[in-house]
């Protein structure tokens, strides 16, 4: 409890940062579990800030040895176990269930040093929760032996471990990371995942034990899902890569010809192309239509789920395999950023060179204006490439939800389908309209802070795309080797 320092920066396309202002706020001063509304005016510049403070006291958080294991505790397990069960579902909706990870060990790191050896250590991220353990210095193998308790506040979110070499004052070096879903987690099993790169894609050197036990709420979730996901503070942001727009174009592509032949299919039953299928769809048309009520859209929809959910059952559904193809991104972007640089370092040569020749005020305009065309050029692609990504994304995770990919998602999607059958089949139309007018009408009176959203959008946003079954896929530990190493090894 203190003073707050906040600053307020401004970043443009060419990736300059200014700080634009300050403020100051005295958190002892503010009451806790209440909304506070401050007006801060920034004292380096004009204009003010405009925040909605809450202080809510955070417990869950916590790092300790294997001895202090605290779900090992029987009585406090059933403690915890209390305080998530059914009875207290409506209590403290944030609080939704509580993460314990045991950070074992790591085995057969990749060597960072000159010395054949590394210096590693683990982060831990659940959101915006961050922890990390210990450093062990000069060690391919490391035993960290750590336990970590994460609060969770959405089971949609994703642990993300990742080993990292200190390396003194310089950043630290990767050595391997691996993403886990909170829906995946095996309850006290001990689980060896083998490390990826960067971006999730590839397998890299190594493996790390851990062993997670997941306790939550499920109706808590569930309300969960229908609200704003939490935005990352720390983010890394999106490369703009020729391979990675490739695979986005080809990605909208297969979602486009999926729709095109959906809609060359219903075309060939008007054309007579079959007649028994033309036979069928006829009367499927005439039955429908003669009967028809509202409560139908959703009853087909259900049904649907209830089809690909026996498909799947079957082996018919789509396969493990499928989802852990991953594209070959990796590599060519790595051969692209040495592209890139030795590009930069030519040019650098030259204009150095011609500087030389040149008039220095001349060269300075011609490179400023080559500079801006470049950068507008990058913004314009990464735009395109943005906007290709959430249109792939979207139309993926609509497929998936109907996939059963995330089983809790698509139970909930089904409980939701039947609550609106029956409610549309008891309840006049008109009613259900005027209740969601009222609603929405009166939603900015009754709360004035209300981040207005879309529950459809939010619920889809915790739907895994293709890529992201690719990034959250467990490798098997006999695929551990890294690409390069497979090829120098065949070599």
């Amino acid at each position: 409890m203190g003073i707050l320092d906040i600053e307020v920066w401004g970043k443009d396309s060419k990736k300059h940062e200014d700080r634009l202002g300050t403020c100051k706020v005295d958190i002892s001063a503010l009451p806790l579990k209440q909304a506070n509304c401050l007006e801060l005016p920034l004292e380096s510049c004009l204009g003010t800030l405009l925040m909605l403070v809450t202080l809510t006291p955070c417990s869950g958080v916590s790092v300790s040895d294997l001895c202090v294991c605290p779900l090992a505790d029987p009585s406090e397990r059933k403690q915890i176990a209390q305080r998530f069960c059914l009875q207290n579902s409506l209590k403290d909706m944030k609080d939704v269930g509580i993460l314990q990870v045991k950070v074992l060990k790591a085995v057969d790191l990749l060597a960072a040093d000159f010395s054949g050896k590394s210096d590693p250590f683990c982060l831990l991220e659940l959101g915006n929760d961050r922890l990390q353990t210990h450093t062990i210095y000069k060690n391919l193998n490391p035993e960290w032996n750590k336990v970590f308790t994460f609060p969770i506040k959405d089971i949609h979110d994703v642990l993300e471990v990742t080993v990292f070499d200190e390396d003194g004052d310089k950043p630290p070096d990767f050595l391997g990371k691996v993403a886990i879903p909170l829906l995946s987690i095996r309850d006290g099993q001990t689980n060896c995942y083998v490390l990826k790169n960067k971006d999730l894609e590839q397998a890299f050197k190594g493996v790390i034990y851990l062993e997670m036990d997941l306790i939550y709420n499920p109706i808590k979730a569930s309300i969960r899902t229908f609200t704003p996901r939490e935005k990352r503070f720390v983010e890394d942001g999106r490369k703009l890569s020729k391979k990675i727009l490739s695979r986005d174009v080809d990605r909208v592509k297969r979602l486009t010809m999926a729709m095109w032949n959906t809609i060359q299919f219903l075309k060939s039953c008007f054309q007579w192309e079959s007649t028994l299928r033309s036979t069928v769809a006829f009367m499927v048309f005439l039955v429908t239509v003669w009967n028809f009520e509202l409560y139908m859209i959703p009853l087909a929809l259900l049904l649907l789920f209830v089809y690909n959910s026996i498909g799947t059952a079957r082996g018919k559904g789509g396969s493990i395999q499928d989802s852990q193809e991953s594209p070959d991104v990796d590599e060519e972007d790595d051969e692209d950023d040495k592209k890139e640089k030795m590009t930069c370092n030519v040019s650098a040569r030259k204009d150095c060179h011609s500087w030389r020749k040149s008039p220095y005020s001349l060269i300075e305009s011609e490179k400023k204006g080559l500079i801006e065309r470049i950068y507008m050029v990058q913004d314009i692609v990464s735009t395109v490439q943005n906007i290709l990504e959430e249109l792939a994304s979207f139309g993926e995770r609509i497929k998936n939800t109907f996939n059963w990919t995330v089983p809790f998602l698509s139970f909930l999607a089904c409980l939701i389908l039947a609550v609106a059958t029956i409610t549309l089949y008891f309840i006049p139309l008109r009613y259900i309209i005027l209740i969601w007018g009222i609603n929405k009408f009166t939603k900015k009176l009754r709360n004035p802070y209300a981040i207005d959203n879309n529950e459809l959008l939010d619920f889809l946003s915790r739907v895994p795309s293709d890529v992201q079954k690719v990034q959250y896929a467990e490798l098997k530990p006999g695929s551990s080797q890294s690409p390069v190493r497979k090829k120098r090894n065949a070599l």
